[in-house]
């Protein structure tokens, strides 16, 4: 019984897996969807997603990142 009990919960596992990695598949093709249109419409895709990943973090990590790369920047000559 309790053979059947953990192959059975192994399986609805394994389904739910299966179809949120579908779900997340599709979001995935949604998101690309928007960057193409985006572009089509004269932005800079590469540049959106760099502000996504920005807006995602924590302002101090943020700051703190940002700090870093002007160091970085100004260290190889590359001051705005």
């Amino acid at each position: 019984m309790t053979d059947n009990v953990s192959v059975e919960q192994l399986r609805l596992f394994i389904e739910r897996i299966e179809r949120l990695e579908e779900e997340r598949k599709g979001i995935a093709d949604d998101i690309k969807d928007v960057y193409l249109e985006a572009k089509s419409q004269g932005f800079d895709p590469k540049t959106m997603k760099t502000i996504v990943r920005l807006r995602k973090m924590d302002k101090s990590a943020r700051q703190e990142m940002e700090a870093l790369l002007d160091t970085y920047k100004a260290a190889l000559g590359l001051e705005d």
